[in-house]
C-alpha cells in the first residue's frame, strides 16, 4: 500500500473522536438512568423500565429511515455531514434535560424523563446512522477500514469509561440525589457535545457516494434483504448488546445491594471497560492472525463463562473475585465491540458487488437500530426482573430493606441472564461465517 492510501493518524483520530459521545450516550442511560428514576425519584421499577423502553423502541423505527435519507443525502451531496451536525449540537442539551427533572410527582418524573430520553434518542440517532456508515466509506482498503474501527473502539471505550467513571463521581461529589444528577447531566453533556462536534468537522473530507441513484426506504430495504450474512451477523450482535445493556443496568444494584455500597459502581465500571484499552489492539493482531470470526467465537463464549462465574462471587459479596472477573468480562467486551463492527463494512462492499448500490446508510440504519432497541431493552428487562422479584423502589431519604428475593433476581440479572444471552448469540454467529463464506465463494469477493 502507498503512503498517500493510508489514513494518517490526523484522520483516524478525527474519525475516532465522535464514538466517545456515543459511548457516553450508550452507556449512561443503561447505567444510571434507571437508577436515577427508582432510588432518587421514587419511581416504580415498572413504571420506570417503560421510560427506558419506549423512547429507544421509537429508535428502531426511526434508525432505518434515518440510514436512508443519509443515502439520499450522500447521493446528493458526496458527504454525510448535515444529519451528522443536528445529532451533534442538539444531543447535549437533550441529554443535560433527563437529568433535570422538576418536581417530586412520579407522574411528572416519567412523563419528563421518557419525553426528554426520547427526544436525546432521535437526536443521537441523526448522529450515530450516518456515523457508522462511514467505515464502510473511509477507504478502499479493507486493513485500513480495520484500522478506523480499532481507533473508534479505543475512543468509545475512552467515552464508556467517562460515563461509568466520571458520571458516579460527579453524582456523588454534588452531594448526590437530584443535584448531583443535573451537574452529572451538563458536564457529561458537554464533554459529549464536544467529541461529537469534532468529528462532524473532522469528517467532511470522506466521500459518500451510496448510489448510483438515490433509493426510497422501500427500495433500500428490498435491496437489502437479500444480504444474508448481514442479517445473521446482525442478530449475533444485538443478543450481544442486550447481555451488555442488562449487565449494565444491573451494575448500580449489584454495588448497592451485594458489594457494600452504590460508590463502587465506579470501580466496577472501570474494571469492565478499562481493559479495552490495551485488549482492542491485541484482539485486532489476533484476529488477523486466526480470522475475526473464530476469535469473535472464542470471545464470546469467554465472555459468557466469566459472567456466569460472577454470580457466586457477587452472591457471597466477594468483591475481589467480582472485580476480578469484571476485568476479565472487559476483555471478552473489548471483542465483541471490535470483531462484529470490523465485518460489517465488509459485508456492506459484498453487497454492493451483488447489487451494484453501495448503500451504507441503509445497513448501518438497520443495525443502530438492533443495537439501540437492544441497548433500551436491556433496562427493561432488568426492571421487568425487578418487579418480579419483588424489588422494593424508594426515594433516596426513606432507604428500604430488600427481600431475599429482589437480592437473587437482581444478582442474576447482572449476571446469568447476560451469560444466557452471549450463548444464545453463537449460533447466528456461526450461521454468519457459513453464509459469508458461501457467498465468498460464489462470487469470489474478497473478505
Amino acid at each position: 500500500m502507498t503512503s498517500p492510501e493510508r489514513l494518517s493518524r490526523r484522520r483516524l483520530l478525527g474519525y475516532g473522536a465522535g464514538s466517545v459521545g456515543t459511548g457516553v450516550f450508550s452507556a449512561v442511560p443503561g447505567l444510571l438512568l434507571l437508577y436515577y428514576l427508582t432510588d432518587v425519584l421514587g419511581v416504580s421499577a415498572l413504571v420506570a423500565g417503560f421510560v427506558l423502553v419506549v423512547p429507544k423502541a421509537w429508535d428502531v423505527l426511526l434508525n432505518p429511515v434515518i440510514g436512508a435519507v443519509s443515502d439520499r443525502e450522500a447521493v446528493r451531496t458526496g458527504r454525510r455531514t448535515r444529519l451528522l451536525a443536528v445529532g451533534a449540537f442538539s444531543l447535549p442539551v437533550l441529554f443535560a434535560a433527563m437529568f433535570a427533572v422538576p418536581g417530586d410527582s412520579e407522574v411528572v418524573a416519567a412523563l419528563w424523563a421518557g419525553t426528554a430520553f426520547l427526544l436525546a434518542a432521535s437526536a443521537f440517532a441523526c448522529f450515530q446512522v450516518p456515523y457508522v456508515a462511514l467505515p464502510a466509506e473511509i477507504s478502499p482498503h479493507a486493513d485500513q477500514r480495520g484500522r478506523a474501527m480499532a481507533w473508534r473502539i479505543v475512543a468509545l471505550t475512552i467515552g464508556i469509561l467517562l460515563a461509568g467513571g466520571l458520571a458516579p463521581v460527579l453524582v456523588d461529589a454534588a452531594g448526590g440525589g437530584r443535584g448531583g444528577y443535573l451537574l452529572m447531566g451538563a458536564v457529561i453533556g458537554l464533554v459529549m457535545g464536544a467529541a461529537m462536534v469534532a468529528t462532524t468537522l473532522a469528517t467532511r473530507w470522506v466521500p459518500s457516494r451510496p448510489g448510483p441513484q438515490p433509493l426510497g426506504l422501500a427500495a433500500a430495504f428490498r435491496t437489502a434483504r437479500g444480504n444474508r450474512p448481514f442479517f445473521a451477523l446482525l442478530a449475533a450482535f444485538a443478543a450481544q448488546s442486550l447481555a451488555v445493556a442488562v449487565m449494565l443496568a444491573g451494575a448500580p444494584y449489584a454495588a448497592a445491594y451485594r458489594l457494600g455500597g452504590y460508590g463502587l459502581t465506579s470501580v466496577m465500571f472501570v474494571c469492565l471497560v478499562g481493559p479495552s484499552a490495551v485488549a482492542v489492539p491485541l484482539w485486532r493482531v489476533l484476529a488477523r492472525r486466526f480470522g475475526h470470526v473464530p476469535c469473535y467465537v472464542a470471545a464470546v463464549t469467554l465472555f459468557a463463562l466469566a459472567a456466569a462465574a460472577l454470580y457466586p462471587a457477587v452472591a457471597g459479596g466477594a468483591r475481589g473475585a467480582a472485580l476480578a472477573l469484571t476485568a476479565l468480562v472487559g476483555v471478552c467486551y473489548a471483542a465483541v465491540q471490535l470483531l462484529p463492527l470490523s465485518l460489517l463494512p465488509e459485508t456492506v462492499r459484498a453487497d454492493a458487488h451483488r447489487t451494484g448500490h453501495a448503500q451504507s446508510g441503509a445497513f448501518t440504519g438497520l443495525w443502530t437500530a438492533a443495537e439501540t432497541g437492544a441497548m433500551a431493552l436491556g433496562p427493561g428487562v432488568f426492571a421487568a426482573l425487578l418487579a418480579v422479584t419483588a424489588f422494593r423502589s424508594a426515594d433516596l431519604e426513606t432507604p428500604v430493606r430488600q427481600p431475599d428475593s429482589a437480592l437473587t433476581g437482581l444478582t442474576a440479572g447482572f449476571t446469568l441472564v447476560p451469560a444466557l444471552l452471549l450463548a444464545l448469540s453463537v449460533v447466528p454467529l456461526l450461521a454468519y461465517h457459513r453464509l459469508a463464506a458461501r457467498d465468498r465463494k460464489e462470487s469470489d469477493v474478497p473478505g
